[in-house]
């Protein structure tokens, strides 16, 4: 199947770490992708990917030196969750997972996505990425997933956050924040936008963000220095409630795909502390996905 046209393929090549990460380190966020001719992409979806199949995730995965994953389901396989729950299953016990469902999801489907590894759901809100979800629908998805202990992913641009905080700090279950909210970085770390979304996290002790993708809102480019003040200050403030991710694939990248290698070398940047890389890489993804 053909790539969406100007769609960027992941590095095919990333240089080797020199950061070694602490024994049974988490990617706490990545993705699956196809390959399209066994789990078909959404007829909905607003891009068709490269194909990264489950063998080149867990490839990466010991290159970079990590030892598990959390898989999430991407917006270009919508509601059909099979390639996710086939990854896991060969994972040998070193993957779990985030799915994305819709209201009419049964209770038997969600026992068995439990089963097959599944721990929470992933509610989009990125406008370029998906259409809108009503709020009924999402509450009906919050009031299924409840009993079975899951938690919630939240995807938004930080520009909407005030459209949204009401919603999100109603969530009942743990709520974990894809890319710090993704910041404006030319705004700065202390602007009032981001300043905010730390109140929200200080007020709200069920809330947790997910440090990854300086790429994705970097303006300098590699080594992502001027995204460093905004996941550092996450990891020093809350270090009990952050997760670090590659993003692999690496999904709509818009000039080209990162190196793998560079951003696992960030980790010690961002969490200078072998006691903070320990919590942000092993003890948090652990205690919210495996325990």
């Amino acid at each position: 199947m053909a790539m969406s046209e100007g769609y960027i393929p992941f590095h095919p090549n990333p240089s080797k770490p020199t950061y070694k990460p602490p024994a049974g380190a988490v990617d706490a966020h990545c993705h699956v992708f196809g390959p399209g001719d066994v789990f078909p992409y959404a007829p909905e979806r607003k891009y068709t990917p490269c194909d990264a199949p489950k063998e080149l995730l867990f490839q990466r995965r010991d290159f970079l030196g990590f030892d598990k994953n959390v898989i999430v389901q991407a917006s270009c396989h919508s509601k059909d969750n099979r390639a996710t729950l086939d990854a896991i299953a060969a994972s040998n016990g070193k993957a779990k997972g985030v799915a994305f469902v819709g209201e009419e999801i049964t209770t038997d489907e969600l026992k068995a996505m439990d089963r097959g590894g599944i721990r929470g759901v992933r509610f989009n809100f990125v406008k370029r990425l998906v259409d809108s979800t009503p709020r009924h629908e999402l509450e009906a998805i919050v009031k299924k997933i409840t009993p079975l202990g899951w938690h919630i992913v939240i995807y938004f641009e930080m520009q909407d956050l005030p459209e949204f905080e009401d919603f999100f700090t109603s969530l009942p279950t743990t709520v974990v924040v894809d890319h710090m909210g993704t910041p404006n970085v030319a705004k700065g770390a202390d602007d009032p936008e981001n300043q905010h979304f730390h109140r929200l996290m200080e007020k709200h002790d069920n809330f947790w963000v997910k440090v990854s993708c300086p790429e994705r809102l970097t303006i300098q480019g590699p080594p992502y220095d001027d995204v460093t003040p905004f996941s550092r200050s996450l990891v020093e403030n809350f270090p009990d409630r952050v997760l670090w991710g590659t993003d692999w694939p690496h999904p709509n990248m818009k000039k080209v795909a990162p190196d793998d290698g560079v951003l696992v070398d960030r980790i010690p940047i961002i969490a200078p502390t072998a006691a903070l890389q320990q919590k942000l890489l092993v003890d948090n993804p652990m205690r919210l996905y495996w325990s």
